[in-house]
């Protein structure tokens, strides 16, 4: 099981955070993205487009199933990963503590925009019905619209969520590892079945 799980839309810092935190607690990392892309020898954008993205989702969740049973550090999850049911399931189950790193969507365009691997590595965004992804389209156009449908899912399987658009990576990084010693120990045991994330966390920490 990881000793963190972290989940968020794309733009959200979730990579950069796990490399400090994996940095700090002295243990590995994982991206499924990365891992994903490895395992299938292409971007994701260039499987969605060839192969649909139901091909992709599969692979997404047989890789989120490999990385928490096998990766014993950090797992940044991809940003689509809680669309299917079993996925979140399987994240309460065995997946926690999960943090969810949040940012507005103006935050979050801007930071893909700024990305140089957007376009060559990231699927244009949401079918407004289903939280999805357009094989052909603009990749920044949609942002609100996905996290319309999945900031309720992220909030089903989170154990605790950062706001990262007023802080910088190492200070995210600081308020998790702050948290997993300060709460963290007294939500291990916790039964999450019905449960759902507090509409508010406090100063910095957002829904």
């Amino acid at each position: 099981m990881p000793r963190i799980t972290l989940i968020g839309y794309r733009g959200t810092g979730k990579s950069t955070v796990a490399s400090l935190l994996a940095d700090t607690l002295g243990c590995g990392w994982s991206d499924a993205d990365l891992v994903l892309e490895e395992k299938l020898g292409c971007s994701i954008a260039a499987l969605v487009k060839t192969r649909g993205e139901g091909l992709f989702r599969d692979e997404e969740s047989v890789v989120l199933a490999e990385c928490l049973e096998h990766v014993a550090g950090v797992f940044s999850t991809g940003g689509g990963v809680v669309l299917r049911a079993e996925n979140r399931e399987l994240l309460r189950r065995v997946g926690r503590p999960v943090v969810w790193l949040t940012a507005p969507a103006e935050v979050i365009r801007r930071r893909m925009a700024a990305d140089p691997t957007t376009v060559d590595r990231r699927p244009a965004l949401a079918v407004p019905t289903a939280g999805g992804l357009v094989a052909d389209g603009d990749p920044l156009a949609e942002v609100a619209t996905a996290l319309e449908v999945r900031e309720p899912l992220y909030r089903e399987v989170a154990d605790w969520c950062v706001d990262t658009s007023i802080a910088t990576p190492s200070t995210v990084a600081a308020e998790v590892l702050a948290w997993l010693e300060r709460d963290w120990p007294h939500l291990h045991g916790r039964t999450l079945t019905g449960d759902r994330l507090p509409d508010r966390q406090g100063p910095g920490v957002i829904p």
